[in-house]
């Protein structure tokens, strides 16, 4: 278990972000009645749930907003999601794996590979880059929660496999164990700021090239820009010159 080891750029987060709140609710708000359909809706009895109002409240999504989400599921008047995961390469090479949430496949379909093959990637088949990837659990913390070495303690007394400390906390454990995992820190550490289901890259693309990392960046830009799209996962590494050049 390494206790800093480093995991950023796994999943790109935008500086603008909140200039697309509104979109971003929506996401949210479509992963809680998706995860009030498939289970029940009071969190205390739904792992997915509680996640998913756990991203919620940290990206101060009002609570008025979360109800609506929950009562759509339970009066079964919303729309009838279904998960479809399509994996690809990006500029450089980069393996990318794009979680979507959509009611209509085929414009979804469309859209992820438009947006794909404009921007110097194309879709593979299903599988295609998935084998490169771990399927972990993964508990996000601020760096508020405490220092490095604190972290780790707690982590490796939950029962974690892995963290890394990088602006801001990120620890790694087994799908299986993911809520026990998230239940122990919440003492130590607080209430977490994320815990999901993530893809870890077995290994790094460095991207080294202004141009290819421009492109990347767009690429995946474009694809959260997509109301389908929930997550965009891949195994790049840009540079922290590079990152800064591209402000």
């Amino acid at each position: 278990m390494a206790g800093h080891s480093k995991f950023k750029n796994i999943m790109h987060r935008k500086g603008a972000q909140d200039k697309k709140r509104s979109s971003l609710f929506s996401k949210l708000s479509r992963e809680i009645t998706v995860a009030a359909k498939m289970g029940l809706p009071d969190p205390a009895m739904n792992a997915r749930l509680r996640s998913a109002i756990i991203a919620a409240r940290a990206q101060s999504m009002p609570n008025d907003n979360i109800k609506r989400s929950i009562d759509k599921a339970a009066g079964n008047d919303g729309a009838n999601y279904e998960e479809v995961r399509y994996e690809g390469f990006g500029p450089a090479g980069v393996s990318l794996i794009i979680e979507t949430l959509t009611d209509n496949r085929n414009r979804t379909a469309t859209n992820v590979r438009t947006i794909v093959s404009k921007n110097g990637g194309n879709l593979g088949a299903s599988g295609s880059v998935s084998h490169g990837f771990d399927r972990l659990g993964l508990i996000t913390y601020p760096e508020s929660a405490g220092d490095a070495d604190k972290v780790f303690e707690a982590a490796l007394e939950a029962g974690a496999e892995d963290v890394a400390s990088d602006e801001g906390h990120e620890i790694w454990c087994s799908i299986d164990s993911l809520h026990e995992v998230a239940k122990a820190l919440e003492p130590v550490l607080g209430e977490a700021e994320g815990i999901k289901l993530a893809w870890r890259p077995q290994t790094q693309v460095a991207v080294t090239s202004e141009a290819d990392a421009a492109l990347l960046m767009k690429l995946i830009d474009t694809l959260d820009d997509d109301d389908d799209v929930q997550t965009v996962w891949g195994n790049y590494d840009v540079p922290d010159d590079v990152m800064e050049k591209l402000g």
